[in-house]
Parts: structure tokens; C-alpha cells; sequence
């Protein structure tokens, strides 16, 4: 079942995120991040929820961009348990955060994807995604 994300699904969705990315972040700040994102209407998480569990979650955040005049959508996270890859269970989820963000006036749906991650890639390239910008960081 696909639904918005709540407060009481944040360790799930901390375990998923940590699982992403690879490494243990801190619970604490992640929790108050959370529950932010949660109040602010920019954001919409959306869940996967099977047997009483979330098993993925994919995360929205809406934006008004000079650079594009409108409103454009970006997926921040978006990550499914393994034993539920490849059921179509992403695609549906694609599918809907694509609709959520149509609804919230949003004109683009916008994701960056680490490099390492070849199969999301391949995902979205199938979800009819282009492949137009490379993506820098500096940390401080």
C-alpha cells in the first residue's frame, strides 16, 4: 500500500536511507530533519507499506526554480527494501511521486543519482527520464 509518510514511520525510513547510502547517520538530527519535512508543504514523502512495514520511500521536494520559471519537482531519496526490487512495486511509486508532483503544480520531475548507482539508473532512463546535467559537490 502507498501512502504519505508519518512520524511513526521514521525509523523505517532512517534504516532504509542509511542502507542507500551506506553508512549510519545520525539518528537524532535525521529524526528533526524528519519531522520538519513532515510540517512543510514542499516536502511529500511517500511511503510503501507491505504487511504493517514500510519497505520504501520515496522522497519529493517541490521548488519554484529562476533558472526553469516554474515549479519543478526533485526526488531526494528513493529507496525499496531488496526482497522488493523488481516487482514493479518502483515503477508504481515512480508513477504516483510523478502525479504528486503534477498536482502540486510542479511542470518536471528532477533526481540526482550517484554514479555508482548503474540499476537506478537504468530505472530511470526506463521511466523515461533524460540524462542532461552532471552534479558537483564540495563539502565545507
Amino acid at each position: 500500500m502507498f501512502r504519505k509518510g508519518m512520524e511513526a514511520d521514521c525509523q523505517a525510513v532512517y534504516d532504509l536511507i542509511c542502507k542507500l547510502e551506506g553508512v549510519q547517520l545520525p539518528y537524532d538530527r535525521f529524526l528533526e530533519i524528519y519531522r520538519k519535512q513532515l510540517e512543510e508543504k514542499q516536502y511529500y514523502c511517500l511511503v510503501y507499506e507491505y504487511e504493517n512495514k514500510v519497505t520504501g520511500v520515496l522522497n519529493l521536494r517541490f521548488e519554484e526554480q529562476l533558472h526553469r520559471a516554474e515549479q519543478v519537482a526533485e526526488i531526494l531519496e528513493f529507496v525499496m527494501e531488496p526482497a522488493f526490487r523488481g516487482k514493479g512495486i518502483g515503477k508504481e511509486m515512480f508513477a504516483l511521486a510523478c502525479r504528486i508532483a503534477g498536482e502540486n503544480g510542479c511542470t518536471r520531475l528532477e533526481v540526482a543519482s550517484n554514479q555508482n548507482r548503474t540499476d537506478a539508473h537504468r530505472f530511470y532512463v526506463r521511466e523515461g527520464m533524460e540524462n542532461s546535467h552532471f552534479r558537483f559537490f564540495k563539502p565545507l
